[in-house]
C-alpha cells in the first residue's frame, strides 16, 4: 500500500481540492476510454475481428503489420493503460 502525506503553508484544507482534481482526472480517463473503446469497435468492424482475436493474430505473426493495424495495437495498449490508471484513481482512499 503506498501513503502520501500533503503538506501546504495556506490554511485552506487540501482534501476538498484534492478529491476534486482525483474526480475531475477519473472523468478525463473515462473519457478517453470511451473514445478509444469507440476507436476499437471502428477497428473490429472494419476488419471483422474482435479485437481480442486481432492481438492474438498479430502477436502470433498471423498478419501482416501495417500501420493501420500497427494503430489498432496501440489503441489496444492505450486502453489498457487508461484503465490501469483509472483504477489506480478509483481505489484510493484518505486516510482522514
Amino acid at each position: 500500500m503506498a501513503e502520501i502525506t500533503l503538506i501546504s503553508a495556506r490554511q485552506r484544507p487540501l482534501r476538498p481540492l484534492v478529491e476534486a482534481a482525483l474526480e475531475n482526472e477519473l472523468r478525463l480517463l473515462e473519457a478517453a476510454i470511451r473514445r478509444t473503446e469507440q476507436r476499437l469497435r471502428e477497428f473490429e468492424a472494419k476488419y471483422h475481428l474482435s479485437t481480442e482475436e486481432f492481438i492474438c493474430r498479430f502477436e502470433n505473426d498471423e498478419l501482416e503489420e501495417t500501420l493501420e493495424l500497427a494503430e489498432w495495437v496501440g489503441e489496444y495498449r492505450l486502453l489498457e493503460r487508461l484503465h490501469e490508471k483509472a483504477d489506480i484513481l478509483r481505489e484510493i482512499e484518505f486516510a482522514n
